[in-house]
């Protein structure tokens, strides 16, 4: 059987996201969205999930390169001089292997956005983190002993089949993910032992921000049986705060409602929703 969640993406970035994860909610095959709760548009996201119930949300942890839940005076080794979570990955995964300090900064943090989702009242579907940060090992852990506590059932473990992404365009050939497959399949071991629900592959990682009609129908062609996380960053428009430079914002917008994508996964059979679906 092939079962699909589609997700968004920094839902909350902006009005403009919310805007395209409403729209392609209701009018597109888009089945789910991942809640920045610190970020500008949350308060005007969580109230467009609360009119749309079969929306299924989750929480997006901010870990770098956004809106901090807690005050920066008190994630002195995780923030940035701009009030931000710090970009520098490399280094802050280091120091997070060196310094107990910003271990217990980051454990405090994750609990804060895990308690400001609850806050919401809104169903928790799903976790995954901006930029995938959650398969570093030591936040992995903490995700995974953290989010038992808020009921946690979902997990997002961003592996995606080389040879899949070569039928839907050929020619293509993807980056190596090394810095990154290891860490991604341990991160399946541990939440599989942990009981979570995690998607048996997850589209959207070499295309990031370049998910285009074109590629998401050619993808929803060639969709394997199975559970597979397809992942978005849909917009109405771009010029927001924190958009990523180079996103196809709208395009990844369009490419959720185009007819045909739709006409293929009533086709096909494919059992659409969230993860708390399945």
């Amino acid at each position: 059987m092939k079962r699909l969640v589609v997700t968004a993406d920094d839902f909350g970035l902006s009005r403009e996201v919310n805007e395209a994860v409403e729209q392609a909610h209701r009018e597109g095959i888009l089945t789910a969205a991942s809640l920045m709760v610190s970020a500008p548009g949350a308060a005007d996201a969580v109230a467009r999930a609360r009119r749309t119930p079969s929306l299924r949300v989750g929480l997006h942890l901010v870990l770098v390169e956004a809106w901090p839940t807690l005050p920066v005076d008190r994630l002195p080794d995780l923030t940035d001089g701009r009030g931000l979570m710090r970009t520098d990955m490399e280094r802050l995964g280091l120091d997070l292997a060196l310094k107990a300090s910003a271990r217990r900064q980051l454990a405090a943090e994750i609990r804060a956005q895990f308690e400001a989702y609850r806050a919401t009242g809104l169903p928790l579907d799903h976790v995954n983190a901006h930029k995938h940060f959650h398969i570093h090992p030591l936040i992995a852990g903490m995700v995974l002993r953290i989010g038992r506590d808020y009921g946690m059932r979902a997990l997002r473990v961003p592996r995606e089949p080389r040879d899949l992404l070569r039928r839907a365009e050929p020619g293509f050939t993807p980056k190596p993910a090394l810095d990154t497959a290891p860490w991604a399949a341990l991160l399946a071991v541990r939440a599989r032992q942990a009981g979570l629900v995690i998607p048996d592959r997850t589209l959207g990682l070499a295309w990031s921000g370049a998910m285009t009609p074109e590629r998401v129908i050619a993808l929803l062609r060639h969709l394997p049986d199975g559970l597979t996380e397809l992942y978005t960053h849909p917009a109405t428009a771009g010029g927001f705060p924190g958009e990523a430079p180079g996103y196809r914002y709208s395009a990844e917008r369009d490419a959720l409602i185009a007819p045909e994508g739709k006409a293929i996964v009533a086709r096909s059979e494919v059992r659409l929703g969230g993860f708390s679906d399945f």
